[in-house]
């Protein structure tokens, strides 16, 4: 074995994410309120950075010469230009680094506000508008079950089948396998009275196994004793869900009125008794444009809506102790990183404006027939087309779209939702999938109940208005728009 030391030349090529590279495209695709809490967290942890009082404060001094010296960047941390054909190339060459850094950029922030004067106070403003935490379904059955005296093997029997149930109220697990979690050996019939015990509990249904005892229990809770009832939830709900109403009838020798209006009773019942209880919380979309119309001039304007965002700008007092020549070296390092920190976001959330701005006026060109007619006139829009327009590269395009929305006078809309593919009629004119699909839930709107429209019977009436699909991609269509097939949709 030999070992040794040598020198040899290698020519390798390597591409570095600069920092501010990172930074600003991390701010260009963060939507609105992570934007801001981004901004709260800098102001944390940037002693440099202040908010901006627009109406008593002067708008900031440009840099010295000298600061210019002092926070010099790099050429691989050049400014980045995001004007219309500047930043293509920048962004270009970083896309392809885009899912190694994916990780980096889905980070959340949990900022603590920074008081100021003039400033709102922002853990208020997040305290008012935090939806109150919902009680779970668990919580509040326990709850229920400590008011029952019962002995102490079938009230912990109790609490267990309790923490076994799903969010809709269900046992799904047999009881065999809820015993094992129980100390002591309970017997099966234990078990027994204390899912009883449980299925006592509000909200009614809660405790059952399947659908038809949910069902049967809501029944006995409201003193129902209807037979025919109980036997189609006990005997007949898979032919009730695929809508053989005379299948039923005929088993059950009763008319077919009967039985309609047995399940009209039915359903009045909830399946998902659980889900009254633990019910999800929609989350609170605030719009990052508005587009409005100018009347005068018959043109769309794009508003970017970030007046609740600070504004902010460098403390001219660390400005001053900068320009100190007699300020230590340490002391000078520390204010040099944060003076070129603060910089670069600042440009970077102004670079992140001037870019929602010129990608969403981009879009309105596009989109105008959606804009002045509603959605059923949205156009196939791909994102190279916006790139192309704004001369920016379609991977920028992605990154200033992704999850921020836009409110229009049809309401508040995705923007990634104005790209979608289409289709051309047989007249030559392009269609969007979106409005395929409004004009399938249109024909089924308007169909005979008695007999409806089939898959193939959709095909051909599309295919008469010029729209030549398959028939699969019409099942398929009419599963998105949560369409039953025509055997379920008939009515008797």
């Amino acid at each position: 074995m030999r070992f040794d030391t040598s020198m040899q030349i290698r020519l390798e090529q390597r591409m570095k994410l600069a920092p501010r590279m990172i930074q600003s495209m991390e701010i260009l695709q963060l939507p609105l309120l992570a934007l801001e809490q981004r901004i709260q967290q800098e102001l944390v942890a940037n002693p440099v950075l202040e908010i901006r009082d627009d109406e008593d404060a002067p708008g900031e001094s440009p840099p010295t010469d000298q600061e210019r010296r002092e926070s010099q960047v790099a050429e691989e941390e050049r400014p980045l230009t995001v004007d219309s054909g500047g930043g293509a190339e920048e962004f270009g060459r970083l896309d392809s680094l885009s899912d190694e850094w994916g990780d980096y950029f889905s980070e959340e922030y949990s900022p603590r506000p920074r008081s100021g004067r003039g400033e709102r106070d922002v853990k208020l403003d997040a305290l008012q508008n935090t939806p109150a935490a919902s009680e779970s379904l668990h919580d509040t059955l326990l709850a229920q079950l400590s008011f029952f005296n019962s002995e102490p093997v079938l009230r912990e029997m109790g609490e267990t089948i309790i923490r076994n149930l799903d969010d809709n109220g269900y046992l799904r697990v047999p009881l065999d396998d809820v015993l094992r979690d129980v100390r002591g050996q309970p017997t099966l019939e234990q078990a027994e009275a204390a899912l009883k015990l449980v299925q006592r509990l509000e909200p009614a249904g809660v405790g059952a196994r399947d659908l038809g005892e949910c069902l049967l229990l809501q029944l006995d809770r409201r003193g129902s004793r209807d037979q025919l009832i109980r036997r189609i939830i006990a005997d007949h709900l898979h032919d009730i869900e695929n809508n053989r109403y005379p299948q039923v009838a005929r088993k059950l020798g009763v008319d077919i009125d009967d039985v309609k209006a047995a399940v009209e009773e039915i359903s009045h019942l909830n399946p998902k008794p659980g889900a009254s209880i633990t019910s999800e919380v929609v989350p609170y979309i605030v719009p990052d444009v508005q587009i409005v119309l100018d009347e005068e001039r018959d043109e769309y304007r794009v508003v970017i809506r970030d007046e609740r965002s600070p504004r902010l700008h460098i403390s001219a007092m660390y400005r001053k102790m900068l320009r100190n020549r007699k300020l230590d070296a340490t002391t000078r390092e520390f204010l040099t990183r944060n003076v070129r920190s603060a910089r670069w976001l600042i440009e970077a959330i102004e670079q992140r404006r001037s870019t929602l701005a010129n990608v969403v006026g981009s879009i309105v060109k596009f989109q105008r027939p959606f804009l002045d007619h509603g959605p059923a006139h949205v156009q196939p829009l791909k994102m190279q087309q916006v790139a192309d327009d704004v001369g920016l590269h379609v991977g920028t395009i992605s990154r200033a779209v992704d999850d921020k929305y836009a409110d229009t006078s049809w309401g508040i809309f995705p923007l990634r939702g104005f790209f979608m593919g289409g289709t051309e009629t047989a007249g030559g004119e392009t269609i969007a999938w979106d409005n395929v699909r409004t004009r399938m839930k249109q024909m089924v709107d308007a169909e005979d109940k008695a007999k409806p429209l089939s898959d193939e019977e959709l095909v051909e009436k599309l295919k008469g208005e010029g729209i030549d699909l398959a028939r699969r991609t019409v099942a398929k269509y009419r599963k998105v728009l949560g369409i039953p097939s025509s055997r379920r949709r008939k009515q008797f």
